[in-house]
Parts: C-alpha cells; structure tokens; sequence
C-alpha cells in the first residue's frame, strides 16, 4: 500500500470515532497543541532554519521567504489562534434549521463534520497549524501535503501537533503529513475519490489550476489575490494615500495585498503623485498606462504590459491605471480581477453602492484596505483558506466552511402513502 493510500485510510477511521468527541474534548485538544508548539518550539525552529537555509540556497524570491519563516514570535501567534479556537463556539451539532413536518415527523437540519479533508499548499508552515487545528475543532480529520521548500517544517509540527492531539485523547490519524515531496504524491491524494471528502488547494495560480483540473475528489477552490484598489474622484486624497500604501506595502506576498491601483481621470494628476512617491520611497516597483507615466511623479515608472493587469505579483511591485470613471473601473476590476478582495475609495455614497452592488468577488470594501480579508480580521479565528468561488463557501474559510449538514428526522410511525 503506498504512503498516501495508508494515510487516507488512517483518516477516515480516526475520522469516524472523531466525529463522536464532545466539544470539550475536541477544546482540550486543541489547548494541547498549543502547548506543544511552544513546548516543542526549539525543534521546530531547528526545522525551519534548515528549510530557510535551503530556501536562500536557491535564490527563492524574498516574498517567498517571508512566508517561509517562523520565529518565536510567528509560533507564539500560532500557539495563541490554536488558543483562540478552542474559545470559539462549536458548529458541530447547530440546528441550522428545524421544523415539524404536517405527517407530524421532526426534522431537523444539523451541522456535522465533512469527514477527510486534505490540503494542498505552498511554503506556508503556518497553514499547518491552521489547517490542524480547525480541523480538530470541526471534528474532521486532516491529510496535509505542504510544498517542498517547507517540508522540514511541516513533518515537524505535524509530528508535535498529532502528538499532542493524540496525547489529548484525539484518535491516531487525526492530524498526518504526507512525507514524500514527489508530484506523484499529490498525483494521489487528488484522485482518492471515496477516501477524501474535500480538497483545498491553497497557493499561486499554478497550484490552484493543477489541483481544480486534475483532482477527481471535491475541490473547494481558494483562488489568487489580484485585488485593486480604486480611486474614485470623489476619494479623499490623504485617505486615499493611507490605503494605498497600506494595501500594497503592509505585507505585499500575502494575497490580500492590492496588486492594481485604478484612478479616476478626473483626479489622477492631484491625487496620484503623493502615492507614487510614497510608494517608490518604499521600494515599489510602479508599471502603469502612458498618463500616468506622463505625470514624471517618480524617478521611473516602467511601462505596463497586458500581462501586468492580470498579475498577482505578491511583491513590491503595483500596475496603475487610469480610468473614466465608475464604468470603466468595474468592467476594468471583472476582467482582471480574481474576484478575491477589491476596494474603492470614495466619499460618494451611490458609487460606493454601485461598486458594492456591481463588482463580483469575495470580498468588496469601501474607504478601507484589501488587507483585511483574513478570518481572523473577519471575526472567524484561524482559516483554512479564501475562497473566490460560489458554491459551500465564499470569503476566509472558517469553521462553518468545514461542516457539512444532516437532516435528522424523528417520527412516531408514519409511513408515506
């Protein structure tokens, strides 16, 4: 039996006793697994800096980096969101609906637990723990197969969360790791229909593509962040310049990060040099269209491509448009977009409306920055992930997103006629 075969089937049998732990249970858990991560803290650390080693070694991109790395600080908010979760509310078991039926049979419609979940991910050892511990709460069983460049990382939390779960009474096959980097391997984990009960992919556009293409199980599509920012004529100049640069240079290889600053022409000469200065001040590399070039704001803007109002860049680097107006922006935003978070700065209350009513993706903002698309900005604790699609789920994936429903129904001898 090959690797990934043995790990699904481990699952689903842990997942099966999972599903029958309390609440208190399932909290205890998580409580020691943040416990074990700061416990265990000099041997995970141990294990990144070999993968940050490794990483440098091959002239991974600095964006790259940043989401490989941890230190103290990154795994004690790791511990904490682990803390977090254990003091959210419990979907498992919400009546989501309930009513009697006019034969006089009770149903009721109750969140449980999707069953096997398996993630596919890039070098975010983060995601790990993430992906663990909402699982554990929403009483699923998790699958994790991380990126290469993370491997050292990933096999150790894995090895010190499943530990500590376990040692909390968790069933053996709650939390596991898929050891072999090989593409052959997550080749099986995407066609292991009737073993795993979804699929989230969480990574660049190749990833995504390759998973939502080739995977033969159900597949919950989290999808790049080519968010724009648009500046509408009635936009605050200094409110304006805060998001801007706030959207763009907080953390620019997250996917939340604005990749694409619309203005409108009515502003663009007044409202844009500030921006272009501050963000060049801060190493952003600016492409844009010839009237924002012409404007000689900064010491150089290169030239965009058609490529470029499509790209995620997850960089230091940001596309400037110019537009007409409201239009132009919207159908501008839906053709590029990835429907992930988009953002308008205005003081008008009907483009600010319409752009809500009008643009189609996860997350949409007025007088606010991309950034705060995040389960826990959002009030969800840790997430799994972002959808950009439309079906289950939509936005940062909390614990809601991993549940499915029952009907249950209670009768006293009807029979249908």
């Amino acid at each position: 039996m090959s690797e990934v075969m043995n790990l699904a089937q481990r699952a689903r049998a842990a997942s099966r006793r999972l599903a029958t732990t309390s609440t208190e249970q399932r909290n205890r858990a998580l409580l020691a697994m943040a416990h074990g991560l700061m416990h265990h803290q000099d041997e995970i650390l141990a294990a990144n800096a070999a993968d940050m080693d490794a990483a440098r070694a091959k002239n991974v991109a600095p964006s790259l980096l940043d989401r490989l790395e941890l230190d103290p600080g990154r795994l004690k908010s790791m511990s904490e969101a682990l803390k977090a979760l254990s003091l959210l509310p419990d979907p498992i078991g919400e009546v989501v609906e309930g009513h009697t039926l006019p034969n006089g049979i009770q149903l009721t419609q109750l969140r449980v637990p999707l069953g096997v979940v398996a993630m596919i991910y890039e070098a975010r050892p983060n995601v790990t723990a993430d992906a663990a511990g909402l699982c554990v709460k929403t009483g699923n069983a998790v699958i994790l197969r991380g990126g290469s460049l993370a491997v050292n990382s990933n096999l150790a939390l894995t090895r010190v969360l499943a530990n500590a779960a376990s040692g909390a009474g968790m069933p053996e096959g709650v939390i596991q790791s898929v050891e072999s980097t090989e593409r052959e391997a997550a080749e099986e984990l995407m066609g292991l229909h009737g073993h795993i009960d979804v699929l989230i992919p969480r990574g660049g556009a190749g990833l995504i593509r390759s998973v939502v293409e080739n995977a033969k199980v159900p597949v919950i599509e989290t999808g790049v962040g080519n968010c724009h920012v648009y500046l509408h004529s009635g936009a605050d100049p200094e409110m304006a310049r805060r998001i801007v640069v706030n959207a763009k240079v907080q953390r620019p290889g997250v996917c939340n990060a604005a990749e694409s600053l619309l203005v409108d022409e009515e502003v663009y000469a007044r409202i844009l040099p500030p921006i272009l200065k501050e963000l060049e001040a801060a190493g952003v590399t600016i492409v844009a269209d010839d009237q924002v070039r012409s404007l000689g704001a900064v010491m150089r803007i290169e030239s965009a491509t058609e490529e470029d109002w499509g790209t995620e860049y997850l960089g230091m680097k940001i596309s400037v448009k110019v537009v007409t107006g409201l239009d132009e922006a919207i159908a501008h935003i839906d053709r590029y977009g990835s429907k992930h978070s988009e953002a308008i700065v205005t003081g008008d209350y009907a483009a600010a409306r319409r752009f809500l009513a009008e643009v189609d993706a996860a997350a949409v903002y007025v007088n606010a920055s991309t950034r705060f698309t995040d389960g826990g900005e959002f009030g969800l604790g840790a997430e799994i992930g972002i959808s950009t699609q439309k079906l289950h789920a939509r936005g940062p994936m909390g614990l809601a997103a991993l549940t499915s429903t029952k009907f249950v129904l209670m009768g006293s001898g009807q029979i249908r006629e």
